[in-house]
């Protein structure tokens, strides 16, 4: 089975599975077994020179009440990039998916985005330097983004169900008066929907408080954003 996101590429698309299964790059996460197989994710560049994250597993499935002898985790990982962007959460943009079973009958699975050029993990920019270099307006600017994507993809059920503030990236395009905070969200392998928005909220709203070292009055002002974006206060959410 394999969707195909990425028409910009001159390699046929039955062929696209085998191209970017044969690709390799830089280890950025180097192959570690979990859920009975292996998993890891490479940078490369394409042959039109694009950057990309390739995640390739073998092996690597997950079960469910609707996939009791297994999955490939990456398809969920693709559901969840397809409904985020659905409700305009930011993800990074997904180029292929794909998995088949090999000659021994094992699953082999890739999934294949595009880099976030100039985005970086929230703590890394903070350690940077940027809430000093842009200014508190900006900050605030980006806190306001980082609960607004939180929201949106809370109100359409989706739990990303591993929101360490590591997996929170962000940058800053413009300057002066024109600076403007963006953020995304990454690693959404266990990113699954729950049967209401607010089982959703809690769940990560409290996981990101525990796996976050925001100061009291920042968490005050990221909980105050989020639940006037989120339509609702979340019981627990203040340190």
């Amino acid at each position: 089975m394999a969707v195909d996101f990425a028409t910009e590429l001159a390699v046929p698309a039955k062929d696209r599975f085998a191209y970017f299964w044969n690709t390799r790059g830089e280890w950025v996460e180097e192959p570690n077994v979990r859920r009975g197989g292996e998993s890891g994710v490479q940078r490369v560049v394409s042959e039109n020179g694009r950057l990309l994250y390739v995640k390739r597993q073998t092996g690597h499935i997950y079960r469910s009440w609707l996939h009791p002898f297994g999955r490939p985790t990456v398809l969920r990982e693709r559901d969840a990039l397809e409904g985020l962007r659905q409700l305009d959460v930011n993800v990074p943009r997904m180029v292929f998916c794909g998995a088949e079973r090999d000659e021994n009958n094992e699953w082999r699975a890739l999934l294949v985005t595009a880099s976030l050029d100039g985005f970086d993990e929230f703590e890394n920019w903070l350690r940077a330097g940027g809430r000093e270099q842009y200014g508190e307006v900006v900050y605030e600017q980006m806190l306001q983004e980082i609960a607004a994507n939180l929201a949106r993809m809370h109100k359409g059920r989706w739990q990303h169900s591993c929101i360490y503030i590591k997996h929170v990236f962000v940058r800053v395009v413009g300057e002066g008066a024109n600076a403007k905070a963006e953020v995304a969200l990454l690693d959404l392998e266990k990113c699954r929907q729950r049967l209401t928005s607010y089982a959703a909220a809690q769940h990560d709203m409290k996981q990101l408080r525990r796996h976050s070292s925001f100061q009291p009055a920042d968490w005050s002002k990221l909980v105050y954003f989020y639940e006037t974006a989120f339509g609702r206060p979340i019981k627990g959410l203040q340190r």
